[in-house]
């Protein structure tokens, strides 16, 4: 079940806020900028799936979204626990950082758990298939796929060419949850 769950920055260990319904979900998150919906597939995707099946299953969502948000492209991301790569990816999305375009993330299949820092607040939202979420450009963020990740995300993008991380150095990511496997 996807959540949100809202702390104040200093306190890691008592949540402000827990939240389970996609309604109270969004409009908390609406009220810091961040998008959150949820997507049905117009046909039913199978495991290992083709990148142009997956991106065919959601394509009115993908079109709708890039025409309103002026994305160029969009991709598949597909991690499981045999990645050969797995937990250098995971290090690498676990400290807190941030891009210059908005970071659009949408689960076909899998889960894991976005954290957001925003003023003085952590959330931690925990995203399931059929979940999108898109974080603002310049958003303080990290992200954990588990230690045996499994999960298909769509990515859309403002640029071809991908974004670039700038990393904020803060040891804040650390104080915070991890997804559980």
């Amino acid at each position: 079940m996807s959540s949100l769950t809202v702390y104040h920055q200093s306190n890691p260990d008592v949540p402000n806020k827990v939240l389970t319904h996609l309604e109270d979900i969004a409009a908390t998150l609406a009220e810091v900028g961040v998008r959150f919906e949820r997507w049905q597939a117009s046909a039913p995707i199978q495991p290992g799936a083709a990148q142009d099946e997956v991106i065919a299953a959601y394509r009115p969502q993908i079109d709708k979204l890039m025409a309103e948000q002026g994305y160029v492209t969009v991709d598949v991301v597909s991690l499981n626990k045999d990645h050969p790569q797995k937990d250098e990816l995971r290090a690498k999305f676990l400290d807190e950082h941030r891009h210059g375009e908005d970071e659009v993330r949408f689960f076909v299949a899998g889960r894991g758990l976005f954290s957001l820092h925003i003023a003085d607040n952590v959330y931690e939202i925990l995203c399931e298939r059929g979940d999108l979420l898109v974080i603002p450009a310049n958003t303080w963020h990290w992200f954990d796929m588990g230690e045996r990740p499994s999960y298909v995300t769509l990515r859309l993008l403002g640029q071809a060419d991908g974004w670039q991380a700038e990393y904020s150095g803060d040891e804040i990511a650390s104080r915070f949850n991890r997804l559980e496997d």
